[in-house]
């Protein structure tokens, strides 16, 4: 697995680690089932905040893309490798478009719900 920051990048850390693991799930790099790194050690390897990891790991966690297994660590779930590196880039892009207009999470989140539900 291979995470590079950005720190001019307008999408803050925790965002970036998230992106660059789903998206090598998603391009077959990290297949379903491996092992993810403790979030200690990725912290110390990127120089990051371990609450910075943990937060991408959570999010990863709440999209279904990863599943923590208590000592057996974190896995990329079977999931993550069937999302498109397209949608992520949408959803990307969306997550920083609704960031720079000042929308809350909870309303952005409501936002695309509503619109999902609209075009089922």
């Amino acid at each position: 697995m291979r995470i590079t920051i950005d720190p001019a990048s307008p999408a803050p850390p925790y965002e970036q680690v998230r992106l660059q693991i789903a998206a090598q799930a998603a391009d077959g790099v990290l297949p379903a089932g491996t092992r993810l790194p403790p979030v200690r050690r990725l912290a110390v390897e990127l120089g990051l905040a371990v609450n910075t990891v943990a937060r991408a790991y959570r999010e990863l966690e709440q999209a279904g893309l990863v599943e923590t297994r208590g000592r057996l660590g974190t896995v990329i779930t079977a999931q993550a490798t069937a999302t498109s590196v397209e949608a992520q880039r949408a959803a990307a892009a969306y997550a920083a478009r609704t960031r720079a207009l000042g929308i809350p999470a909870d309303t952005a989140l409501s936002l695309v719900k509503a619109a999902l539900q609209d075009h089922t």
